[in-house]
This record gives structure tokens, sequence and C-alpha cells, in this order.
């Protein structure tokens, strides 16, 4: 929500001046706005910025680092909560968008119930926290194959980006750059998600297996949680403008019946 896909623009990429392949087809004139403008946009309010990366990892860092140092599981799970409602509350006095604190709250909300699965099992307390991390694994799993799918099956997700802006959710479709340019971009989104599940699956497997210390499983998972979060997405970003930057590929107008 990937592979080593080309990190290039397509070579055949029309120039910002040229008509998309499908606009000559069709016979609609070609916006001034470009698919990449477009992307780079909606990209932006997904991940909400600086602010709304560092919101979510906020109360990552007050549970892991309260787990580590006091060991009262209660107690972490608290904080982390009173964190992100304070978060949530700043939001409200300054009227701006709340949707990444309560992201960042519903994400509590789930661990917290794997925590209380995990007790209700008869877990003890570092099985318990461990529990905390597993929705977070789980997710980036599920996201990996379904964004994969799309691009394997010829509908990348970005491109639904791209159609809510025509008006015409399958229009760009009809269009082979676009199409390309949108499964790179989408292969791109996988990446991350992809790298977390390969690289945090195995600690939380051995720290639940007893092959690594349940604590040493813990500071290392609330570690790549972090790590893994809003610095690779950024990386990935970065990754996606540069490709954006190199091309210009004008959005067209669904053709009239």
């Amino acid at each position: 929500m990937t592979d080593s896909t080309p990190g290039g623009p397509s070579s055949g990429a029309p120039s910002s001046g040229a008509p998309a392949s499908g606009a000559s087809s069709s016979g609609a004139p070609a916006s001034v706005e470009t698919v990449e403008a477009v992307v780079r946009q909606q990209l932006s309010q997904a991940l909400g910025g600086r602010r709304g990366m560092a919101e979510a990892a906020v109360p990552t860092i007050v549970f892991t680092v309260l787990w580590l140092t006091t060991r009262e599981l209660n107690l972490a799970l608290i904080v982390s909560v009173s964190a992100a409602v304070v978060l949530l509350l700043v939001r409200l006095v300054q009227r701006s968008s709340v949707q990444f604190v309560v992201n960042a709250l519903v994400g509590i909300g789930i661990g917290w119930l794997f925590v209380a699965r995990s007790a209700a099992n008869g877990g003890s307390e570092q099985e318990q926290a461990l529990a905390y991390f597993l929705p977070g694994i789980i997710y980036n799993s599920g996201y990996t194959v379904v964004l994969a799918l799309t691009c394997l099956v010829g509908w990348p997700i970005v491109g639904f980006m791209v159609g809510s802006v025509t008006g015409d959710p399958t229009a760009w479709h009809q269009d082979k750059q676009i199409v390309k340019l949108c499964t790179r971009l989408t292969w791109l989104l996988v990446l991350p998600c992809l790298l977390r599940v390969l690289v945090q699956a195995p600690v939380w497997l051995a720290g639940n297996s007893g092959s690594m210390d349940a604590d040493t499983a813990v500071a290392v998972l609330g570690v790549l949680k972090i790590g893994l979060g809003w610095p690779l997405q950024l990386a990935a970003l970065g990754a996606m403008v540069w490709m954006l930057t190199r091309n210009h590929t004008p959005i067209t107008a669904p053709a009239e019946s």
C-alpha cells in the first residue's frame, strides 16, 4: 500500500508539448495538467507531509521506550494512546486535518486488541508486547500483495489517482504510456511495504519462538518500525518524485460519446 523495477522514465514518454498516445485517437484535447503533477499532489496528501509522518511515529516511540524502561505493558499502551490524543487535540485546536492522528489511534487500537488477545490466551508480558507489532506486519503483507496484484493484472492503483482527476476512473488505461508510468510508481509504493515484512517478520517470529530474547525482539521491532516507517517512505517518495520530474505525460479528457 515490490521489486527492483526500473527507476528511470519510460523511453517512449511524450514530452510536455506532445499528446499522450491515447489523445490522438480520441481527439480530446490534452489538459495543461500532467499525470506527474496529479500524482505528486495526491501522494503528498496521502503521506501527510513531515508532520503527518511524525505523528504516526510518536506513539510507537513512546510505547517502545516505556516498555523497555518500565516493563509495564499497560502503562506503555496508555501513554502511547495519550500522546496520540494530545496530538489530536492540537490538530483540533488548529482546525487542521486530523486524518493522520486518527490513523495512528486506529493503529494503536488494533495493536491493543492483539495484546488483549495474547493476554487472553495466556501469553506472557513479553509475548503481549510482541503482539503489539503483529498488526503492522500483517497490514504491510496485505498491502504488498494487493498493490503487486494491481500491477500484475495491468491495473496499477496509482492509475486510479489519475482517473479521479479526469472524471473517468478507467479512461487512463487506454493510454499505454500512462499505464507504464503508473505501474512503475505503484511498484515503488510496494517496495517499502515488502521491505518492512522481509525485515520485521523474521524478528517477530524469532522473538515469539524463543530463538531471540523477547525484550531484544521488542526493542529491534520498535527501532525497525520507526526506521522503516517515514524514512523509508520518504526514500520511496524521493524516487517517485525523481521519476515524475523526468516525465511530462499529459492528462487527456475522456472522449465524449
